[in-house]
């Protein structure tokens, strides 16, 4: 009985938090485009949890780098303490926001460079979601739990020749713990919205139910991985980037890195072209899933 009075209390808990999320989502002025303030950045966000004891979490630290943070190793860094410190529970609140349909439609008819609506949410959508993470640890806090956002932690440096930082803590890779879909050929996350999101996660040493993962590999909701019947994003990719073989992630960050003009003339410090995640089967749905009623 007592353990099914605090599974309950953290299903409330998990429905709380998920209403407060998508509330900031749709209310926040952050969350609107500069040059429009009634043009949405992002729709109704995506929520699900994981376990933050996951054994995938440890798994990462092979699949993606030794420098990869478990949820437990993110508290600690963050708020310098010991692992005693830390409870047996630990939880990941994660979230995907998909990008609206008049930004994906704009992006759909570029060929080299994004269009300014998905450079605006590439650059002031990251920012929102920032804020988004600072709203939920903050909320957690003001309740008594730990929390944090351990994507904020300065990334760890990789070998010269590499040119790219590695990941300490992946958004994606979070987001497959917590069940929202899985991985892509041209290394994007197709979730049941589709693989044109930003994504965000919360740790918390608060105990909330874990959402079910029911994709059957890390790779099943690409046609290309299931029947090689898509190779969309390769065609789009203006970089060469993106081949049978997977994403090549130097490959890519070089062609962004002509973009110079671009950042200048519309003052941003980072964008990337996005174009493998618009005009492809994978851009609002979920390809595998036969769905109704989706935004085009």
């Amino acid at each position: 009985m007592v353990h099914d009075e605090k599974y309950q209390a953290g299903v409330k808990m998990a429905q709380m938090i998920e209403k407060e999320i998508k509330s900031f989502v749709l209310n926040s002025p952050l969350n609107r485009m500069p040059d429009d303030k009634d043009q949405p950045i992002f729709d109704e966000p995506l929520v699900k949890f994981a376990d933050g004891n996951d054994k995938l979490f440890e798994q990462y630290k092979s699949i993606i780098s030794p420098t990869h943070l478990t949820p437990r190793e993110a508290l600690i860094a963050i708020f310098h303490k010991n692992p005693d410190y830390i409870g047996k529970s630990i939880s990941v609140i994660s979230w995907i926001l998909p990008i609206t349909l008049k930004t994906r439609e704009s992006n759909r008819e570029q060929k080299t460079i994004p269009s300014k609506l998905w450079a605006n949410t590439r650059f002031y959508g990251e920012k929102f979601n920032d804020a988004l993470r600072d709203y939920v640890a903050n909320n957690l806090k003001v309740r008594g739990y730990i929390a944090a956002a351990p994507a904020k932690l300065p990334p760890s440096r990789t070998p010269a020749k590499d040119k790219i930082p590695y990941s300490d803590w992946s958004e994606r890779h979070i987001a497959y713990v917590a069940g929202h879909g899985t991985f892509s050929l041209s290394d994007g996350f197709i979730t049941e919205k589709g693989i044109a999101h930003r994504c965000g996660s919360v740790v918390t040493d608060l105990e909330l139910p874990a959402s079910d993962r029911t994709a059957a590999s890390p790779y099943s909701n690409c046609l290309y991985y299931v029947n090689k019947s898509c190779k969309a994003c390769i065609t789009r990719c203006p970089g060469n980037a993106i081949t049978e073989n997977g994403h090549d992630k130097v490959k890519c960050l070089d062609y962004t890195h002509t973009f110079d003009q671009l950042r200048k003339d519309w003052q941003m410090a980072s964008i990337g072209c996005g174009l493998c995640q618009t005009k492809v089967p994978c851009e609002f749905k979920n390809p595998i899933k036969k769905q109704d009623n989706q935004a085009t």
